[in-house]
């Protein structure tokens, strides 16, 4: 409740600035909305979607991940001109500059919440909000998407290989969904310019996981139950603990590594029967066996993006420590949940 009021106070004074941001909305996104949240709900991501008739896509590296935009000739949207670089690229860095100061302005005028923005983390997407909760904290991260009404990119022509699992139809429908890009630097850039964004497809990974089943009724209230949101929950949460015991060998791994493991799981048991609830332990090992196969390899492809490799080879030392420490958990019965 208290995230909303914030967030809706920001929305409104972001909206009427003039012109560049009033067509603004607002988006859940991540492990809250997607009801795969394991601990307190103290983070939120919350995505700032902004609606753009058309733009050129023109990749900037080759993981298809990453794009330069410029503006098909004559675009509707005058106000952005002013975010153009001098290439005319369209500069994310330029777009979160001008978001993150009207978000400064505005939080001086919250009064029933102590609210600050944290300091920019280089190369990050995201504005990142403190909200003092007494006796917790709540952090919000804002994040300024591009919603552009146009087919997605040749890299993602052999992505999303949900036929067995959801059908052909389901992903023609998520086919026929907007383009999502967010304000992310590309870090192998040798001049970091902020000018790149990177695609996003959290809107479709949420209705993946809100309809996650074969047939239409897995899990709904008098559906039969599965188990994999529960895999997927605690895979999570073994990610979670072994990268608050090992902060710095573990720094490379996000949930979003665990998240990707888990839809090419589903493509792999693609049936309700495969997921039975009765039988968590077991399933979760054939999770857990897939996502330790994907670090010994060093290879994790994008859901969408299959060229896309999450897992580099030079950070292969950090995917043997995890996997060594995950193998430790699964041969003395997981001690770290007991803890």
């Amino acid at each position: 409740g208290l995230v909303n009021q914030v967030v809706s106070q920001l929305i409104q004074a972001i909206r009427s600035q003039e012109g560049s941001f009033g067509s603004i909305e607002r988006l859940g996104a991540g492990s809250y909305y997607e009801h795969v949240k394991i601990s307190e709900p103290n983070e939120f991501d919350i995505m700032l979607v902004m609606p753009v008739s058309r733009l050129q896509l023109d990749e900037c590296d080759d993981t298809g991940a990453y794009y330069y935009l410029t503006f098909k000739r004559n675009p509707k949207e005058k106000h952005l001109l002013k975010f153009l670089d001098e290439d005319g690229k369209l500069s994310a860095f330029k777009m979160l500059q001008a978001l993150r100061d009207i978000i400064k302005q505005e939080v001086k005028n919250i009064k029933n919440a102590e609210v600050t923005v944290k300091r920019r983390k280089a190369g990050s997407p995201a504005i990142t909000l403190q909200i003092k909760n007494p006796p917790a904290e709540i952090s919000v991260d804002i994040i300024l998407t591009l919603e552009v009404q146009q087919s997605w990119p040749p890299s993602t022509q052999d992505g999303l290989k949900i036929e067995q699992w959801l059908g052909r139809k389901v992903r023609g429908e998520f086919r026929n969904k907007s383009l999502y890009l967010v304000a992310k630097q590309n870090k192998k850039e040798k001049v970091l310019r902020g000018n790149t964004w990177r695609l996003s497809f959290s809107h479709i990974e949420k209705a993946m996981l809100n309809n996650h089943g074969s047939s239409k009724t897995c899990c709904e209230s008098d559906g039969p139950k599965c188990c994999r949101k529960g895999c997927l929950k605690l895979l999570k949460y073994l990610l979670e603990q072994l990268k608050m015991k090992y902060t710095k060998q573990l720094e490379k791994f996000c949930s979003y590594h665990v998240k990707t493991a888990f839809f090419h799981s589903c493509v792999m048991w693609p049936n309700d029967t495969d997921w039975h609830l009765a039988d968590l332990d077991h399933c979760f090992q054939k999770y857990l066996g897939y996502f330790l196969d994907c670090l010994q390899k060093s290879e994790l492809p994008h859901f969408f993006i299959p060229r896309y490799n999450l897992l580099s080879l030079e950070d292969k030392a950090s995917s043997d420590f995890l996997s060594r420490q995950i193998n430790y958990q699964l041969n003395n019965r997981f001690p770290i949940f007991q803890e």
